[in-house]
């Protein structure tokens, strides 16, 4: 699926599902939640659970590191599907100005 497509259909996918049913959120609150499920990938990580799953009231749920990042996509697809932005094209930007900065911009180590 293009990651266009997928962004739109991330956010339906939200709104019928009631995420966006009191109107707009600020930006603050969009971006403390894509960090937090960041933040969720890193514990996961860090005690070892990288794919794993277990029985909810919903069905088999996916856990662990892989599903966190997988979480973190969803909620910046919903940003940019919510606003209407190709997160294609900015990738592409983004990675044609990298293209051009020098080894390690900077010496860094990461």
């Amino acid at each position: 699926m293009e990651i266009d497509n997928l962004c739109k259909e991330v956010h339906e996918w939200a709104k019928s599902k009631g995420w966006w049913d009191e109107g707009d959120r600020n930006m603050g609150e969009i971006l403390a939640l894509i960090h937090s499920e960041v933040s969720e990938a890193l514990e996961e990580y860090r005690v070892g659970k990288m794919a794993t799953y277990r029985l909810g009231k919903d069905g088999i749920k996916p856990c662990g590191f892989y599903s966190e990042l997988a979480d973190v996509v969803i909620r910046i697809a919903d940003l940019f599907g919510k606003e209407g932005i190709s997160l294609a094209d900015e990738i592409e930007t983004k990675m044609a100005y990298n293209e051009n900065r020098p080894y390690r911009h900077g010496n860094k180590k990461c």
